[in-house]
């Protein structure tokens, strides 16, 4: 399957990818965004992939710029529940180089008629720490609304940090312009 955008396309993530991943999880501010403390090797995310592509209740994705094919970043829906028809949503860019360009929010208008659509879901959901100001304003130029705080939810390196909580429902998804 490949989604496709005015500068990017979403296409299945694949064992390929994992040098990129790794990169990822190495750069400090990247980790910080996403509350990542574990250090991950090569192998492990080979084998990550390899489980989550055999996992019914999530799809991945790498993004991709069209005029290079390089992978930038990484897309999931994921806890896919058929039975309330909701799921949960995380995105994230290879280093912080690429953040303020759009291209995050491009990927999310690019997988929302997937999602609403497709898998006739009614709720997409997302956390996002605080700190995380540009992934905020992403998601809010989506559609995505805040429902809630976890005050303090992640402690990284001493310094804690409040969990919000986002959701776009189908409704809102409909009634969207862009």
């Amino acid at each position: 399957m490949k989604l496709i955008s005015k500068r990017l396309y979403l296409r299945e993530l694949t064992e390929v990818d994992a040098p990129i991943l790794l990169e990822g999880t190495r750069d400090q501010e990247l980790r910080y965004m996403t509350g990542t403390k574990l250090n991950f090797t090569l192998e492990q995310i080979k084998a990550h992939i390899q489980h989550i592509n055999h996992d019914e209740s999530r799809y991945d994705f790498a993004i991709c710029l069209k005029e290079n094919d390089q992978m930038i970043g990484e897309l999931s829906i994921l806890d896919i529940d058929q039975e309330n028809k909701k799921a949960g949503f995380r995105i994230a860019l290879n280093s912080m180089a690429l953040t303020g360009q759009g291209y995050g929010t491009e990927a999310i208008k690019v997988i929302l008629p997937f999602v609403f659509e497709e898998l006739q879901l009614n709720r997409l959901q997302l956390e996002v720490f605080d700190h995380n100001l540009r992934g905020i304003t992403a998601y809010e130029k989506v559609g995505f609304v805040k429902e809630g705080v976890l005050r303090d939810s992640l402690n990284f390196e001493g310094k804690y940090a409040d969990e919000i909580i986002m959701a776009l429902l189908k409704k809102d998804y409909t009634q969207l312009t862009y």
